[in-house]
């Protein structure tokens, strides 16, 4: 009885990595159909599933060599080629040749973020667990899905001009943030939520709201606010240390 109860939680969170493979594969064929914000919300879908399987398989225990393969190709589907397809197929298709290397250099850049991740973890040299190095492929590819969704907020006139040139250099930009040394937070270690339980329900209650007050345009905003959050905070660190090395040269400096 017990082995069978445990071959059932080892198979519980593959079933949510099926799941989000899914959602990138539905997503996809809409986006071939151009029905391009129902398969903007599919990403976010994946997204949704993808932060689930790994929460199931860490309170299952039931993590396993073979759900960690399978992770990363799901991810690979979901965060790199949906996306990539999604945003030619929606914005960068009329630039031709540009539009094409601009695609595929997402989903390249994609494909280097995660493996370097898995190297990482494989051998153990994940150096900090609250924070990632480069932009995690789950948020690239939701700042795409939600700039998709954003976009039919705007005036014609704007989105017709400005933003297919938009396009190209900000899917260019996440790449290179993919593959950067820029850390981002990954709030897998939650000591916040830990100290300050009730702040913490009032501030995702208080996200939710707003959410669902604004589904096109809050999501935006907060994926936007994660995407600058690490350059803004290198900006910060690299600051402050040379403050500090200026100031340490300063009282070096003979009287």
């Amino acid at each position: 009885m017990s082995t069978v109860r445990h071959k059932g939680l080892y198979i519980l969170p593959n079933l949510f990595t099926t799941g989000s493979l899914l959602a990138a594969f539905l997503g996809m064929l809409w986006a071939v159909d151009s029905r391009f914000g129902i398969a903007a919300v599919a990403i976010l879908v994946s997204t949704l599933l993808d932060g689930l399987d790994g929460k199931v398989a860490r309170m299952t225990k039931a993590g396993s060599e073979f759900g960690i393969q399978m992770d990363s190709l799901a991810d690979l589907v979901a965060f790199g080629v949906s996306p990539a397809l999604l945003i030619y197929l929606w914005q960068t298709q009329s630039f031709g040749r540009v539009g094409i290397a601009c695609s595929f250099l997402f989903l390249a850049c994609g494909a280097l973020r995660l493996a370097r991740f898995n190297v990482h973890t494989l051998r153990g040299t994940q150096q900090n667990r609250k924070s990632f190095v480069g932009l995690p492929t789950p948020a690239a590819a939701c700042m795409l899905a939600t700039l998709v969704l954003f976009s039919a907020t705007l005036p014609v006139a704007v989105t017709e001009t400005f933003l297919g040139p938009f396009s190209l250099i900000f899917i260019s930009l996440l790449a290179l943030l993919m593959v950067s040394n820029v850390n981002y937070a990954s709030f897998k270690d939650l000591e916040f939520v830990k100290l300050h339980p009730f702040s913490s329900t009032v501030g995702v209650v208080l996200v939710c709201v707003l959410v669902l007050a604004e589904p096109q345009l809050v999501p935006f905003l907060l994926f936007l606010a994660y995407l600058l959050s690490g350059p803004i905070s290198l900006y910060l660190h690299r600051s402050g240390r040379g403050a500090l090395l200026l100031r340490g040269l300063s009282r070096r400096k003979p009287s």
